[in-house]
């Protein structure tokens, strides 16, 4: 009986490997695409932290085609401009668009505010008996431009607006530490909240909502990273002793294979209509 199974499951292996599908099974769905980048300063090519970012090792293992935007220093109510220059320079020719931000939210103490205001309105309704007007709570997008989600609802509402068919990834501030750049730009470590009594945790927990608010992929590359500058072992990780907030190329490396790997589970690109 054992031989038979053996036997059984050679020939399996042997017809898998001999096959010829139409599109392998191990090509990786976002070989060759368009990607483009909205984000702050981990993923701004201007940024003297690394030689090399994430999405040039993602570009070069996937052969993409990258159109970054990220600028140093940016929150999610500065993304609009990102967005705007992408229409401008690509309109409708990309695959899928990829936004990192958040730590600046954080560090510039932006409220988190909620993701909707809601009130109660009249709305015909019928179901079991003749349609009628009937009073509901209502939940309309809140789009208060000072506070985390209201920014977030901004972005998503644009794009999802713009590039209907398009993927988009979200992606979480990932951890971050010391970063003593001047004496005008002295950020402290996650161990402190901000100036709102927030932590860098409730920004991340806010990017990873949007995901169901918004109906797209959330990458939690706080948790799924590694990276983690707290700890003086990942200084190797990281710019400097003196920056802990950017990693260098090692780091970029790490967060490029996570994203390698998670990014594989996602299609990229959708028909048109």
């Amino acid at each position: 009986m054992k031989k038979s199974i053996s036997l059984l499951f050679m020939l399996l292996v042997s017809a898998v490997m001999t096959a010829q599908p139409t599109a392998s099974p191990l090509t990786h769905p976002w070989k060759g695409k368009r990607v483009a980048y909205f984000g702050d300063s981990i993923t701004d090519p201007r940024n003297s932290g690394s030689k090399n970012k994430y999405w040039t090792y993602l570009a070069e293992w996937l052969e993409l085609q990258n159109y970054v935007y990220a600028i140093s220093g940016r929150m999610w109510n500065q993304l609009p401009l990102q967005i705007d220059k992408l229409r401008t320079e690509h309109g409708q020719d990309v695959d899928a668009i990829i936004i990192f931000c958040g730590t600046n939210d954080f560090n510039n103490d932006t409220p988190l505010g909620e993701w909707y205001t809601v009130r109660v309105d009249s709305v015909v309704y019928g179901h079991g008996k003749p349609k009628a007007m009937t009073a509901r709570k209502h939940r309309i997008m809140n789009m208060d431009n000072s506070t985390l989600r209201g920014r977030i609802n901004i972005v998503m509402d644009s794009i999802k607006h713009i590039w209907p068919t398009k993927q988009v990834v979200l992606l979480t501030p990932i951890h971050r530490s010391n970063f003593f750049a001047n004496d005008k730009n002295w950020q402290i470590d996650e161990s402190y909240a901000n100036a709102l009594g927030l932590y860098i945790d409730d920004y991340v927990q806010a990017v990873k909502e949007a995901g169901n608010v918004w109906a797209v992929p959330v990458i939690d590359l706080n948790a799924v990273s590694g990276l983690y500058p707290s700890a003086k072992e990942h200084l190797g990780y990281f710019h400097n002793e003196n920056d802990l907030l950017h990693p260098n190329d090692a780091g970029h490396m790490r967060m490029a294979l996570t994203l390698f790997y998670q990014l594989a589970a996602l299609p990229c690109a959708f028909p048109e209509f």
